[in-house]
């Protein structure tokens, strides 16, 4: 399972390379360092069965600018086309580089803005247990996503509510917009603090796929649950992985060339 794993991630990120190259679009770091959680999600844990769609288990990606590594994952699990993820961020295309639910089958929430995508995730959370549906509700957040106040007012909120049927992931690389997430505002000890407002807290590396699945497993006794997962910014291509220049950097051919020879 760990094999056919990653080497689906490792399809996953030349897609990633592949459509940034074409877009010239940023954000490839952000994207590459989230594969292998995503893989693990979507390929191992997630309940998204297209025959029954109404009962799907629902993912938010809340680092929305990251959006290449979704639509990477929904194109390799067959969700949308290929057709569809070539035509992100072209003239007259089909998706944009934050995500917009009207786009794309598997876009469950218009996100960008850091801090809403997790908040609407506990609402549907929320909503799917008075309802007393099974359905499980996932969401990722970034590093620097966490520095925002609205995910602290929603951590309150998961745990006063019990919201045991969520979870979600922070992709902890350290590497935000404009430097090291620790030193623009640190907030170590990062699982002490949400342990402190009542979720269930992990920390894990979050390239290391069997470590991920047995993190989705593990019972959080009623209570929500968060996954740190210490992740590489541009995992899997050398000259990219822990660079802030590649929170914006555009990929040229040479570095395309270069991405997908290293990606083989």
């Amino acid at each position: 399972m760990e094999k056919d794993l990653t080497q689906i991630a490792k399809e996953v990120r030349k897609l990633i390379i592949e459509v940034a190259w074409r877009s010239k679009s940023a954000h490839v770091g952000s994207s590459l360092s989230c594969v292998d959680l995503l893989v693990a999600l979507y390929f191992y844990e997630l309940n998204v069965n297209e025959k029954d769609w109404s009962n799907r288990d629902i993912f938010v990606l809340s680092k929305a600018h990251a959006a290449m590594a979704l639509y990477a994952i929904l194109t390799m699990k067959g969700i949308i086309s290929r057709e569809t993820f070539m035509g992100y961020l072209q003239n007259d295309g089909t998706l944009p580089a934050h995500l917009d639910r009207f786009t794309s089958k598997g876009v469950e929430v218009s996100a960008g803005s850091l801090g809403h995508g997790f908040n609407m995730a506990l609402g549907m959370a929320y909503g799917h247990k008075i309802r007393r549906d099974k359905r499980k509700i996932y969401t990722l957040i970034g590093d620097g996503e966490s520095q925002e106040g609205s995910i602290w007012e929603g951590a309150l909120f998961g745990s006063k509510l019990g919201l045991d049927n969520f979870t979600a992931i922070i992709d902890y690389n350290n590497l935000q917009g404009y430097g090291r997430s620790r030193e623009l505002c640190s907030f170590e000890p990062v699982k002490s603090k949400w342990e402190a407002f009542g979720w269930h807290a992990m920390e894990i590396d979050g390239h290391d796929i069997c470590a991920i699945r047995e993190a989705f497993g593990e019972d959080s006794s009623g209570k929500p649950k968060i996954i740190i997962a210490h992740t590489t910014k541009g995992k899997g291509v050398s000259f990219m992985e822990d660079q802030l220049i590649w929170h914006y950097y555009i990929v040229t051919d040479e570095h395309r060339d270069k991405a997908l020879r290293e990606l083989e």
